[in-house]
């Protein structure tokens, strides 16, 4: 995420160092570089100019405190400027009222509006424990109703079932009426995209949005379109009182232009970000997390956060429990901690939270990430296709077994060797660990059987 603007900002300010005090002429040529990094990004010109001079402003000038180096000093003027222009904080749903709470998702065909339709509810039934209906109220594509359907129970939400012989403001308005019979505290109605702003179009919304008096209502928008992304918001944020934006498709997006220029051009705050194509995959935005991770500081709180939320604790007292009786770590655990690490976004969705390292080319990181998680995946394969007393006791494994076992896995021999040998390895590590830190050392001993020899130290 951001690959591009933070490898750059990364490499401009550490033009900075070694200065007694920042001035209007040693930070010239860095202001220089931010400049043309934000451009390049796609972060839209008022944005570019407004941004750098606030930090011009508040740069110029500035004693620098005895504990920091000068170029940390402009690193923290550019991480809450960043903050600034991307709002002050997460802002949350507005769901206090009574129920049911409709929200209403808008903007332009491709967006991903009923992805994140259905994404937002899991969200509301799994983090603020709300029951959710939803409604599709595009009677333009009767794919998108059906789609919205099989969303509804992948995420366990209710369905409210509508067609294209009916109004949109009929479907909302019925939905509304069996949600209160139902006692469901929140509506999400899905509305129809075009490929343009049109009048009709605004017109059908304004409707809508009249009829229900929704209290979010939601702009989705693709953040690769870039500062156009902010644009279109803004046609949308004319036409209707827009509550917050969501950004989606953000783990493709190597720039960041949207991220950085909805806000300001909107004045509408980005309150969600979608960070791939599972329906776990909405995160609220944070601004200062996302600036953090611009400027290689990594995230660190959403990662605790996501741990929390995805790593099994039954199974990770269990193991711990089972080590400090002094039972070996068998290949049933090292399966399992290869889940709960897939489970946390796989290794590059651990390392996109991580702090990045001076010097270290982003892309080619990304290539060592690209063939960890194949190499892990193949892991996984191999030890499915052995048998439960196999996975307990690899002692056992012969080499007519292993070929069954390659065989079954769709793999070489010698790689089952190669996954048999790594758990041996695992299993010395983890005696010494038996006590305390099971997870970050397991993580570590993880990375240190990648391609190129490991994750970074930090």
């Amino acid at each position: 995420m951001f690959e591009n603007l933070s490898e750059r900002l990364s490499q401009t300010l550490r033009h900075v160092t070694g200065k007694a005090k920042l001035s209007e002429e040693n930070i010239k040529d860095t202001l220089r570089e931010v400049r043309m990094a934000l451009l390049e990004a796609d972060v839209a010109l008022p944005v570019v100019k407004d941004f750098v001079n606030a930090i011009k402003e508040r740069a110029v000038g500035t004693e620098v405190s005895r504990s920091l180096t000068p170029g940390q000093a402009f690193v923290k003027i550019v991480q809450a400027e960043l903050e600034s222009v991307m709002g002050a904080a997460n802002e949350d749903l507005a769901l206090n009222v009574a129920p049911p709470a409709v929200v209403l998702m808008a903007g332009l065909q491709g967006a991903g509006k009923t992805t994140t339709a259905a994404k937002l509810a899991r969200f509301l039934k799994e983090r603020k424990k709300k029951s959710v209906m939803l409604v599709s109220a595009d009677v333009y594509r009767p794919a998108a109703i059906k789609q919205l359907e099989t969303l509804a129970g992948d995420v366990g939400a209710v369905f409210f079932p509508s067609d294209i012989s009916q109004q949109p403001v009929a479907i909302a308005e019925a939905a509304i009426r069996e949600a209160k019979l139902k006692f469901i505290d929140v509506v999400i109605v899905d509305t129809a995209g075009r490929l343009h702003i049109d009048a009709a179009m605004m017109a059908e919304i304004q409707a809508l949005h009249a009829a229900v008096k929704p209290v979010e209502t939601l702009f989705v928008v693709d953040a690769m379109t870039g500062q156009d992304a902010a644009n279109t918001a803004k046609a949308f944020g004319d036409a209707l009182p827009l509550t917050g934006v969501v950004l989606t498709k953000v783990d493709g997006d190597a720039r960041g232009g949207a991220a950085l220029s909805v806000r300001h051009i909107t004045g509408k705050p980005i309150k969600f970000i979608g960070m791939g194509e599972k329906s776990e995959a909405l995160e609220p935005f944070h601004p200062d997390r996302i600036a953090s991770r611009i400027l290689g500081m990594g995230d660190m709180l959403s990662l605790i956060e996501q741990a929390e939320q995805k790593i099994d604790k039954d199974k990770a007292e269990k193991l711990a429990k089972k080590l400090k009786k002094g039972k070996g770590f068998d290949l049933e655990d090292f399966r399992d901690q290869l889940v709960q690490m897939k489970s946390m976004g796989g290794l590059g969705g651990l390392m996109d939270k991580l702090p990045s390292i001076g010097g270290v080319n982003l892309s080619q990181m990304g290539n060592a990430q690209n063939a960890a998680e194949k190499q892990f995946k193949q892991m996984e394969a191999i030890i499915n296709s052995m048998t439960p007393a196999e996975r307990r006791d690899p002692e056992v494994i012969s080499g007519s077994r292993k070929r069954r076992i390659a065989l079954g896995s769709g793999t070489q021999v010698q790689d089952v060797g190669r996954v048999i040998k790594q758990h041996k390895q695992m299993q010395k590590m983890m005696k010494k660990f038996s006590t305390k830190g099971g997870m970050s050392k397991m993580m570590r001993g993880l990375g240190g059987m990648l391609p190129g020899g490991g994750m970074p130290r930090l």
